[in-house]
């Protein structure tokens, strides 16, 4: 059975968080001097010289009506990447503990680690870019607190077996991170709904995405409610400010218009893949659950400056374990997806 208080840091069990004076009066009144703002206002706007809610409220029951889960089980990072660092400096003793990361995959989980000074286990992904559960058992020790899961998986694009990802949870004393950036354009079910299955699941997903808010930073992880208050504990007081706040929670009113750019997105999808398969040097590309594509082709570098000398820019992930000789290219508008066909016509 999991007990978070085995794998909880012993400094982090008796972290006293700090409390800011947003925490400590909650509700309205008609003159605030409690927390050393300008009284006088901002030359912004008024509301900015107040501190943002600590704990996000009103984003959160937002999300709680679209997600379907309690506010509780809901956390609020400045991007995916502060959730991914809190659960190392929560969980993680530094040169102590381990976790497992399956490349290839998203490259912040490793530079996080290496920031924390924890350990890296690599089990690479198998050829088709499954889980290699035997080599992850065999790599599990002690010490092992934290094995990270992308899906659908960057820069690879494709969905990890549901059945592989739970044998996880169901085995794992430890937590198990499914990243679930692009799961508004797969095929497969969100893990958030069995959040009351597995209390060692921790699901990230974003706004930066789908949402189209890649630059309000604002991330979302959905665990246990023992998991988010701790996350909570060690989070900085106020990590989303409130033009992000406010921003977010605009957006979040206008679901029909996003459900009707992933859509969109899927459709262009599925005809660059077409196009770009009538290419000599294109190789393969993979299935793709995320609104992106991987590419392999003769020469991934050529191309790569080639399309940098008209003003085209992709990833190339060549050098990246298992991705030899593959570009990974993100879906565009319909013009921009002509662009990039027609610029390629003329590669040689």
């Amino acid at each position: 059975m999991f007990n978070i208080n085995n794998i909880l840091r012993e400094n982090i069990k008796n972290l006293k968080p700090y409390s800011s004076a947003r925490d400590e009066f909650k509700g309205d009144a008609s003159v605030y001097l409690d927390a050393n703002e300008n009284a006088f206002g901002s030359p912004l706007n008024k509301d900015y010289n107040r501190y943002p809610d600590p704990l996000q409220y009103a984003v959160k029951m937002r999300l709680s009506e679209i997600k379907g889960v309690p506010a509780r089980n809901i956390f609020l990072g400045n991007g995916s990447d502060e959730a991914i660092d809190i659960l190392f400096r929560s969980f993680c003793n530094p040169g102590v503990d381990n976790v497992i990361l399956v490349p290839p995959t998203y490259g912040m989980y490793e530079v996080s680690a290496n920031i924390n000074d924890i350990a890296i286990k690599r089990v690479n992904l198998t050829d088709e870019y499954q889980l290699n559960l035997e080599g992850i058992a065999e790599a599990i020790d002690k010490n092992t607190k934290l094995i990270f899961v992308c899906s659908p998986n960057n820069p690879t694009g494709n969905s990890i077996n549901r059945d592989d990802i739970e044998t996880l949870l169901a085995n794992f004393k430890g937590l198990v991170v499914v990243d679930e950036a692009y799961i508004n354009y797969s095929r497969q079910k969100t893990f958030i709904q069995e959040l009351t299955e597995y209390a060692n699941l921790v699901v990230l997903q974003t706004l930066s995405k789908a949402w189209g808010l890649a630059a309000l930073r604002v991330g979302m992880a959905f665990a246990s409610e023992e998991i988010i208050e701790v996350m909570n504990k060690v989070k900085p007081p106020y990590n989303i400010n409130e033009a992000s706040q406010q921003l977010a929670l605009e957006a979040l009113q206008n679901v029909e218009q996003v459900n009707g750019w992933i859509k969109e997105t899927l459709t262009e999808r599925d005809n660059l893949v077409l196009k770009l398969k009538e290419f000599d040097f294109v190789v393969d590309i993979y299935p793709s659950d995320a609104n992106f594509i991987l590419v392999k082709t003769t020469d991934a570098k050529g191309i790569y400056n080639y399309l940098v000398e008209h003003g085209i820019i992709v990833r190339d992930r060549s050098k990246v374990e298992l991705c030899e000789g593959a570009l990974r290219v993100t879906i565009g508008t319909p013009q921009e997806n002509i662009t990039l066909i027609n610029t390629l016509t003329n590669f040689k």
